[in-house]
């Protein structure tokens, strides 16, 4: 995964044209000043954000004969302004066209662009000397090909070599041009710059390692562990034979050994009588896990949530999985496993329809999502991966954005997890929100650490951020390691705050997350899969948290919502900010324990090479911090039961 670390702004919803010209930090050219009279114009924030670290390769100079291939974005029918504007009436509460969603037919009718615009962009490549090679079934967008001598002279640009990153790659040295009858027309193009761009899995807890092999290799949760929170203290253990030394002055409980389905619906829904019935969740990661069907009927029925009906899972896969070396397969398996074993936990009649991408470069993830709205089966869509927005470039910007304006159209809400690593800068060293978890048309989930007692009732629930502290050789001490990972959250430097946000975010950019269910590792859900063991392949089950758990837990509970309201409810977050009073819990900053202590396997499946012994802190997240009132840990906070029934009209 590269993780460039200049970062300039995308695009901006509510910008005039004239103020995203004027922050696309381009700097006059020659090419500029000889094609302003020509009638060329820049693309906005079309130079690569990797360039000011780059450095130029001795092929800085590529061979102007090799052929590359380019993918020009179309803008909707009307102008994206007018479709977000759109989207926005549809999701907004007491709007006269609120939930009076589109059919796929009526979108395409209304916004996909015009065969004219298709007609006037293929002739502008043709002409330039490039072959078109395929337009889009709903003209959202058109692929060509042609040497880097013709898209020079096509973009009015200069490909050059750089290294950044690990990567040797070729692109522009300058913003992107396109004749200025077209620029309303084109919103992006790709291509240009051969940088790979990946997202990863926001899943944490030390799982299963992610390889290419068939099965992930196994991993076991060492005990003791709490099978509720707080149930087993750190003190002296007569069956492991283990005394603890307090930490800042207290005994500290025993991490959960994993929460089960139970716990949650007790702990988040109060006993509603929803369970997802008659509503559709679909999944999105890459690749599919070859045991999940068995899996999460084990997992379900070993736990109390329900065997699965036939036909309640279903999985609709890419043709051919690629990139595996790049992306570990068996990470992805975890990350499917988690999702839908959350959701059904959450709610247990809902269906659950599972798209696996070929890989996980961002290309693929987004050719599934666009594949999920098109065939416009899933009622809100959970997404449980990114990476940061210096990874954002413009034309994977323009091309999320069409699909998650048609799904909020088409009433199909997508969810994404915010992220597992804070303020991202211990990552990349600058402080940045995650994309795509930032866009302003989806609804990102933070974490919390969660307390469910014996009971089922939530204790406590305070940010999720993790410092970690290690036993001491000599037993009596905790050596503090540092900052582990947290709730990803901070201000977009893509995105304006949108309106929705007024009065909640104070800040002028988009704010993220949105709200907040349970991702801390130490309270983390359990969670079951087969894995390679050193005696062979079989189930198995270990505790796993990170937003990736967040967003489909609020993806199960936001679908008994739907099955309450009789319907798709679209893009949430207008619902989510307009809530009433109580319908979102407000998270605590101070916790009522410090941490809890973890006990980890040395060899990661049993005792006999030993015990490791740490705390994991609550509440330690970067620089990010929980708040009254919306906080970029936890946004507008926990969903309450009164979320599965608030109004819907």
């Amino acid at each position: 995964m590269s993780r460039p670390l200049a970062l300039k702004t995308v695009t901006a919803v509510g910008l005039t044209a004239a103020v995203i010209a004027a922050l696309a930090g381009v700097a006059p050219d020659a090419h500029a000043a000889a094609t302003a009279a020509g009638g060329e114009t820049a693309l906005p924030n079309s130079t690569p954000r990797w360039m000011s670290h780059a450095q130029a390769t001795t092929m800085a100079t590529p061979d102007a004969g090799t052929r590359q291939s380019v993918t020009v974005y179309l803008a909707p029918k009307g102008g994206l302004a007018a479709l977000q504007a759109k989207v926005l009436a549809l999701s907004t509460p007491g709007s006269a066209s609120y939930r009076h969603f589109l059919t796929p037919d009526q979108y395409y009718a209304a916004y996909s662009p015009a065969a004219a615009a298709v007609s006037s962009v293929t002739s502008w490549l043709a002409n330039a000397g490039l072959s078109v090679t395929g337009t889009d079934a709903h003209n959202d967008f058109v692929t060509a090909t042609g040497t880097r001598s013709a898209l020079q002279q096509a973009f009015g640009v200069s490909l050059r070599g750089y290294r950044h990153d690990g990567q040797s790659v070729v692109a522009p040295d300058g913003p992107t041009y396109v004749p200025s009858n077209l620029a309303g027309t084109v919103l992006a193009v790709g291509g240009l710059d051969t940088t790979t761009f990946t997202s990863t899995t926001q899943t944490s807890g030390d799982g299963p390692a992610a390889t290419n092999d068939a099965l992930p290799p196994a991993f076991v949760n060492a005990r003791p562990c709490s099978l509720s929170y707080g149930s087993v203290t750190a003190k002296y253990q007569a069956d492991y034979q283990t005394k603890l030394p307090k930490f800042d002055g207290a005994y500290l409980p025993y991490a959960v050994c994993g929460y089960t389905g139970p716990q949650f619906r007790a702990a988040y829904e109060g006993g509603a009588t929803e369970d997802g019935s008659g509503v559709t969740v679909g999944i999105i990661d890459a690749y599919a896990s070859p045991t999940i069907a068995k899996d999460a009927q084990t997992y379900a029925t070993d736990h109390g949530d329900g065997s699965y009906a036939a036909g309640q899972l279903t999985q609709t896969t890419a043709s051919k999985f690629t990139h595996k070396k790049l992306c570990g397969p068996t990470g992805w398996y975890g990350e499917e496993t988690l999702d839908v074993e959350a959701v059904h936990a959450m709610a247990p009649s809902a269906n659950i329809r599972y798209f696996g991408a070929a890989s996980c470069e961002n290309n693929d993830l987004l050719a599934s999502a666009r594949q999920a709205v098109r065939q416009d089966k899933v009622d809100l869509i959970s997404n449980s991966y990114g990476d940061t927005e210096q990874d954002a470039s413009a034309d994977y910007v323009a091309a999320s954005e069409q699909v998650f304006l048609q799904g909020a159209a088409q009433g199909i809400g997508f969810l994404f997890s915010s992220g597992d690593d804070g303020d991202e800068l211990a990552a990349t060293g600058i402080k940045q929100a995650d994309y795509q978890t930032s866009d302003p048309f989806v609804t990102s989930v933070g974490g919390t650490a969660t307390a469910i007692g014996a009971d089922g009732k939530i204790e406590f629930q305070t940010g999720w951020g993790t410092d970690k502290y290690s036993l001491a050789t000599n037993g009596k001490d905790w050596t503090p390691v540092g900052y582990l990972y947290g709730s990803g959250g901070g201000y977009s430097a893509l995105f304006n705050r949108p309106p929705y946000q007024d009065g909640a975010v104070s800040n002028s950019a988009r704010g993220v997350p949105d709200v907040a269910m349970d991702a801390d590792p130490t309270t983390g859900m359990l969670v079951g899969e087969t894995q390679q063991f050193p005696d062979g392949a079989k189930y198995g089950e270990y505790r796993i948290g990170g937003t990736s758990l967040a967003s489909p837990l609020f993806a199960g509970m936001t679908a008994l919502r739907v099955q309450a309201a009789g319907g798709r409810l679209g893009f949430l977050n207008p619902s989510i900010y307009a809530a009433p009073a109580g319908t979102f819990t407000d998270v605590k900053g101070q916790p009522a324990d410090a941490g809890n202590v973890r006990v980890d396997y040395v060899n990661g499946v049993d005792a006999s090479d030993g015990l490791v012994y740490s705390v994991r802190t609550f509440n330690d997240d970067a620089s990010l911090q929980v708040a009254k009132g919306w906080d970029d840990v936890t946004g507008v906070g926990v969903p309450s039961p009164a979320w599965i029934t608030a109004p819907a009209s």
